[in-house]
């Protein structure tokens, strides 16, 4: 029976454990990063093998390929694509071109994934930039206005699905106006509800029909003083799945980050006993996924039918690349 969790893997092939694991386990999706991604050849075998291990053919395989300092794919072999404040500092200017450029943008991307076989892109972040905020997200985000962010983030989700790639937003309810990375350390978010429903989490809002969602390492002492949003029951059913709607796949962060402490498998458990749809566990350490798995149940029906709703609305748009790359530059030269 398949597991509610996404793994990651060593290297760039399945070594023979990992193989056995998959197959004993049956995870039910792959994430990929730079230390798995060589050339287009090798990612497409991996993806297979993944896909042969675990005896389905549809498993998702996924990537953080957002543009700027997060993306897993890299020249000489693929475009390097610019950052998200890029777009956003376009659209300040003139909102038309910089939709345009940010569509042209996720088109581009999402077929080189899909040439590769990977069909889930982690993009976009509408956290909102936030001034005297870690830089962590920084210009990762699209900007600071709510409205301009969620107009933005719509258009990256939409081309993304044109594509024939799941977007998956991040981090939900927001994690710009965090004051420390949560890939080191907990984030405390002390603003209102009020304030956080007035900015930040207006974009996710706005999204709330797309097919997937990350979520945010964060306490927001707003809703759960004790828990961050990945943990908390409060803040998945009052604001994840309340206030903002979001009715899709809820995938964790990585639950490898410093800001969660504990046992992998109680927190593995523990995400999804909190409303996560899915545990995210990147590593590719085959003792730390042993454990992990070995927390997890069966994934549950409601998220099997998630799963689905989302995977229906993918498309298949043609893109010529040769113009869209063209007309891109054009933009960006402006």
């Amino acid at each position: 029976m398949t597991i509610p969790v996404i793994f990651g893997c060593a290297g760039t092939a399945l070594t023979p454990a990992e193989r056995e694991l998959f197959r004993k386990t049956d995870p039910l999706g792959l994430i990929v990063f730079s230390r798995n991604c060589a050339e287009p050849d090798q990612i497409c075998a991996l993806v297979s093998d993944f896909r042969e291990a675990v005896g389905r053919p549809a498993a998702p395989v996924l990537i953080d390929q957002e543009g700027g300092r997060v993306q897993r794919l890299q020249p000489p072999h693929w475009r390097a694509a610019p950052p998200p404040a890029c777009f956003g500092a376009i659209a300040e200017q003139d909102r038309q071109r910089g939709r345009e450029a940010a569509v042209l943008n996720a088109r581009l991307i999402a077929s080189e994934l899909a040439e590769l076989g990977i069909d889930v892109d982690c993009v976009p972040c509408v956290d909102l930039r936030m001034p005297g905020a870690h830089q962590v997200i920084g210009d990762r985000a699209l900007g600071e206005d709510p409205n301009l962010v969620a107009d933005m983030g719509r258009a990256v989700a939409e081309a993304f699905l044109a594509g024939g790639v799941l977007p998956v937003v991040k981090h939900i309810p927001g994690h710009g106006r965090a004051l420390a990375d949560s890939h080191h350390e907990l984030p405390v978010v002390t603003a209102s509800a009020a304030e956080l429903e007035r900015a930040d989490f207006v974009p996710f809002r706005a999204l709330a029909d797309m097919p997937w969602a990350m979520t945010a390492h964060v306490v927001y002492t707003a809703y759960d003083e004790a828990h961050p949003a990945t943990l908390s029951r409060r803040v998945i059913d009052r604001v994840i799945r309340g206030h903002i709607g979001f009715g899709g796949v809820l995938l964790s962060d990585d639950l490898n980050m410093k800001a969660l402490a504990g046992d992998l498998g109680e927190l593995a458990a523990s995400s999804i006993e909190a409303g996560c749809d899915l545990a995210l566990h990147c590593n590719g350490d085959l003792v730390e996924m042993a454990r992990v798995a070995a927390a997890l149940r069966p994934i549950a029906p409601a998220t099997w039918a998630r799963l689905e709703a989302g995977r229906a609305r993918l498309g298949m748009a043609p893109l010529d690349r040769g113009a869209a790359v063209a007309r891109l530059d054009e933009i960006l030269a402006a």
